[in-house]
This record gives C-alpha cells, sequence and structure tokens, in this order.
C-alpha cells in the first residue's frame, strides 16, 4: 500500500524537476574502501623459509591465523609428531588474558629455532610453561635456545612474512 502510494507520488511529479534537482546537487566524492581492490585470500598468505638440518632452504606458503605446524604439514615439511594439545591461555590485551582451559604442550618433538629479529616472532604469544617444561623434558640443554618453541604453538601472524625458521635434527620418534 505504501509503495502504490509511493507510485504515485513518483508519477505526479515532473521528470524535468527531479533532473534538475539532481543535476544541481554537489558532487560527492566516493571513495573507495578498498584502494586496491577487494580483499582477497592472498592478504593473509605469508612466506616462511625453513631450514633443515641438512641446511636445505624451502619457502612456504603459510596462512595468518594457522600454526606453524600446520603450515609445514600442509607443504610437505617434516617436523616429526605434533604436539597436539590446546592452548591453555590466549593473552587478548595487556590486562586480560583468558583462560582457554587446554592442556598446552603434550610433547616436544616438533621443535623449531624462529628468526630472533624478526617482528612477527616479537609479536607472536611468548612460551607458556608447559611449552618451556615440553622442550626442557625432550631436548638437552644446549639445544635450548631464546628462540626455540614448539611449531604447534606458534601462531603464524601477518608480521611474520618473511621469517626463516630452522629445523634441528629430529629426535627418534619411531622406536616400536
Amino acid at each position: 500500500m505504501l509503495t502504490s502510494s509511493l507510485l504515485r507520488f513518483a508519477r505526479t511529479t515532473a521528470p524535468g524537476a527531479a533532473r534538475r534537482t539532481l543535476a544541481s546537487a554537489p558532487a560527492v566524492a566516493t571513495t573507495n574502501v578498498y584502494s586496491d581492490g577487494p580483499p582477497s585470500v592472498y592478504d593473509k598468505i605469508i612466506k616462511v623459509t625453513i631450514i633443515d638440518p641438512s641446511g636445505a632452504r624451502r619457502i612456504i606458503p603459510a596462512m595468518v591465523g594457522q600454526t606453524l605446524y600446520a603450515a609445514c604439514d600442509l607443504n610437505g615439511v617434516d617436523l616429526g609428531p605434533a604436539s597436539v594439545g590446546a592452548t591453555q591461555q590466549k593473552e587478548r590485551s595487556d590486562t586480560w588474558t583468558e583462560p582457554l582451559y587446554g592442556e598446552g604442550a603434550t610433547s616436544g618433538f616438533d621443535h623449531v629455532l624462529l628468526q630472533g629479529n624478526n617482528e612477527g616472532v616479537e609479536l607472536a604469544e611468548p612460551p607458556h610453561s608447559n611449552e618451556v617444561k615440553m622442550l626442557e623434558k625432550y631436548w638437552d640443554e644446549d639445544e635450548i635456545f631464546p628462540e626455540s618453541r614448539l611449531a604447534s604453538l606458534v601462531e603464524v601472524n601477518a608480521k611474520m612474512d618473511g621469517m626463516v625458521v630452522y629445523v634441528p635434527d629430529r629426535l627418534c620418534d619411531d622406536i616400536p
């Protein structure tokens, strides 16, 4: 009923008057929110360089938000068994740490060394106490460095683009 009233009103007004009104209105500059076009999945993909124990370098893509272990696994980089425990807590701000009630690290097989001078490494959450315990339990003291992390507990962020990850010699994990 309202639409039919609007249509009658639109027919009765002079079309020329409507054109004059629109033509005399100042032009509004439209700004495109996406200056380079619409967002794409490629905006969320970064490149990570993996160096294996033999020194071979391999550049792999990684999605922002996934774990480093998942990125390596999807690209055929063998890091050994994953530490499959869920995250215990997540730092949301300086004042709030959300408890996620995960069990944390369950093994230390997926040990990697992250490039120390990368901005993304500094933005990543620091290792939790459980992760440090697993590293100390599975690896010798001379094999653990400040850059040591478990790949399954490192969440990839956008600032890690170009980061170098060193994979040390694997522990023997195939004993029957």
